[in-house]
């Protein structure tokens, strides 16, 4: 496939008006609108600006390449522009941006489309190519450039190949003339020829998107290591996954490590090897930088699992705050899964029972699944293991793992896996610190050996003895509390759980509502839906609430607008909360202050009407599991017009913008 295919010709802007970045972004935007190319502009708005938050996607050069791979994207395409003036896109130079590339991939994206799209990266390298652009005047010559391009640059590829071809070749001959050789001498040549070998680094690259920046930095780090006479070996972690993955000999040999990269990557191969991690950007605009550390060795070595030498990344830590919840939200991202699967298998098993009974052979089934035995079994050693594994690696993992499922045998629950995830993590901290003046000799029995036995040992015991009647103690008493609380006090708690699930749909606010209700349902057997309740019907209310502003106040909202506000009535009903993320953004006091309201209405009656919803996600899917269902769906309602009328009321005509 050409870039030229993915280039098309009724997308291009030749002469960009826009004189901000966002106003970019939307004149690009539009342009793709306007194709039929994507099928929610708001939307894939959100994703651009969601890259653009990570880093600046203006790498310098008179060069921006804002892209997103969504569900917005109906085909894959790039968007080319220029801009006489030049448009401040905080590019990694401070210098302004004059030509643009945005990329539009669907989530489906095929592989050669994104070899595509990773050919059209590597060719932004080319200063002389830039300008080439900058002079052309009509589309059809920025094609031809293209076209151009990709041929000699195929050709110059196909060369490459068959030198590596033709060198394999010959290394093959020499190695079969040394098998039947002769000589100390040729020994003695290659001892030689060893010693004066060309310096050799490996790379990892790497970015959230994956299309772009991965690509532009393998190949700039590629071209420098040849001006510079270097070897160099760059694997590539883009949307197809890791390509040309650096393998153990490599690692072995290389002088030094280069890890350019915005997302996480596999790092327990490079142990005891000098690492430099750095940005992705690095990588485009500071090669020759890196590559010179790396053959000097010039960088921290990185420990994987043992040794009290530090990480690579060590000196990058935040607040302790952003940290702590960092590893919490480790723990419950991998504990969802167990909790929608299982929940909902269960609820449905509540169903069956009230139709069948008890002893109909689906809802065993089904109990079987999702229930003690199943699903649900894992929740809370799941949550420990990976909190304790975001703090202290993998060698926290088990004790993590092992702390939780004591938690859960001991009814310390939810909050006693809280804290045996915590313990485990920085209890393996410690043991690095501790054993950090074994002798070296002693480094690779860590790992296997001292961090499982002694981590175990310590988080049991500490857990047996403290944490667990504690936390039992408290957990109990929790549930207590709740099973007995009046209807007064529920509902204050309904009020505040349904408003917390608007504060931030989806950030730390509306995590620990969620998890709260997580841990009192999990707690309780299963049998105390109540606060599950008033924080799916808080979660439900602002995406519905969207969507009714939108419909019944058309006149205060743009097309867009419009378009993106239906698609929130599936959001709502489905109780996915992030559909009114980007209208928050666009208008957070009056959004934000709208659905608060209306979400603490909607808590607050789950509560007044004793309303248990025995799953935990779902939405009107699940909402007849619930015990008065009507009851259930009429709160959400009731919170939803509330929220709607105030926004529509509240909000200026576009008129008057």
């Amino acid at each position: 496939m050409r870039i030229t295919d993915l280039m098309i010709q009724e997308t291009m802007i030749m002469d960009l008006k826009a004189a901000t970045k966002e106003a970019a972004i939307d004149e690009l935007i539009g342009s793709l609108a306007a194709s039929g190319r994507i099928n929610d502009p708001v939307l894939f708005k959100e994703m651009i600006l969601k890259r653009e938050a990570e880093s600046s996607t203006g790498i310098g050069g008179g060069i921006a390449m804002p892209h997103a791979k969504t569900k917005a994207v109906n085909e894959p395409t790039v968007v080319f522009a220029k801009s006489s003036g030049g448009v401040d896109f905080e590019a990694l130079d401070g210098e302004a941006a004059h030509v643009f590339f945005m990329i539009a991939a669907p989530e489906g994206a095929g592989n050669t489309h994104l070899r595509t799209l990773a050919a059209l990266s590597r060719l932004l390298i080319d200063a002389e190519f830039i300008a080439q652009l900058m002079k052309a005047e009509t589309p059809a010559e920025v094609t031809a450039l293209f076209d151009s391009k990709q041929e000699v640059e195929e050709a110059a590829k196909a060369e490459r190949e068959a030198a590596k071809k033709r060198e394999a070749a010959q290394k093959e001959a020499e190695d079969k003339h040394q098998e039947s050789g002769t000589a100390a001498a040729q020994s003695d040549q290659g001892d030689v020829s060893a010693g004066t070998s060309t310096p050799f680094v490996v790379a990892v690259t790497a970015c959230p998107t994956g299309i772009a920046h991965t690509f532009m930095a393998e190949d700039a780090l590629k071209k420098k290591a040849r001006e510079m006479g270097v070897e160099i070996r760059v694997e590539t972690n883009g949307s197809e996954g890791a390509q040309n993955v650096l393998t153990e000999e490599e690692i072995r040999r290389a002088a030094g490590v280069i890890i350019a990269a915005d997302k996480n990557v596999e790092m327990a191969r490079f142990n005891g090897k000098p690492v430099l991690q750095r940005p992705v950007s690095d990588g485009i605009r500071k090669s020759e930088e890196l590559i010179r550390r790396a053959m000097g060795g010039d960088a921290p070595i990185y420990r994987s699992e043992g040794g009290g030498e530090p990480k690579a990344k060590d000196a990058e830590k935040g607040s302790i705050g952003t940290k702590v919840y960092k590893d919490l939200m480790n723990g419950i991202s991998h504990m969802l899964p167990f909790v929608v699967g299982g929940g909902i298998l269960l609820a449905i098993s509540f169903l069956i029972e009230q139709l069948a009974g008890e002893n109909h052979p689906l809802f065993q089934l089904l109990q079987t699944i999702g229930g003690g035995d199943g699903a649900f079994h894992f929740l809370i050693p799941v949550l420990a293991g990976f909190i304790a594994l975001s703090i202290g690696d993998r060698p926290a993992l088990m004790p993590g793992m092992v702390g939780g499922l004591m938690a859960l045998n001991s009814n310390s629950g939810f909050l006693g896996g809280l804290a045996a995830g915590f313990l485990a993590g920085y209890v393996v901290i410690l043991l690095r610190k501790a054993f950090a003046g074994l002798p070296r000799a002693l480094d690779g029995l860590k790992p296997i050996l001292l961090y499982p036995v002694v981590g175990l040992l310590v988080t049991g015991t500490i857990m047996f003895y403290l944490f667990d009647p504690f936390f039992s103690w408290i957990n109990l008493g929790l549930i207590d509390i709740l099973n007995n609380l009046g209807t007064g006090n529920a509902v204050i708690l309904g009020l505040i759980l349904g408003g917390m699930m608007s504060i931030d749909m989806g950030g730390p606010f509306n995590k620990a509502a969620y998890a709260f209700a997580i841990g009192v349902f999990t707690s309780s057997g299963n049998t105390n839906g109540a606060m599950m309740a008033a924080v799916m019907a808080g979660g439900m209310v602002p995406p519905l609430a969207i969507a009714l502003a939108t419909t019944f106040f058309k006149h205060k909202f743009t097309e867009q607008e419009r378009k993106s506000g239906v698609t929130n009535y599936v959001m709502g009903l489905s109780f996915i909360t992030e559909g009114a993320i980007p209208f928050a953004a666009a208008d957070p006091l009056r959004v934000l202050t709208s659905c608060i309201l209306g979400s603490a209405v909607a808590g607050g009656l789950t509560q007044l009407w004793s309303i248990n919803v025995p799953a935990p996600h779902g939405g009107i899917f699940v909402a007849a599991l619930a015990n008065h269902a009507l009851l259930f769906l009429l709160s959400v309602l009731i919170g939803s017009v509330i929220s709607g009328v105030l926004l529509g009321i509240w909000k200026k005509p576009l008129e008057r913008k």
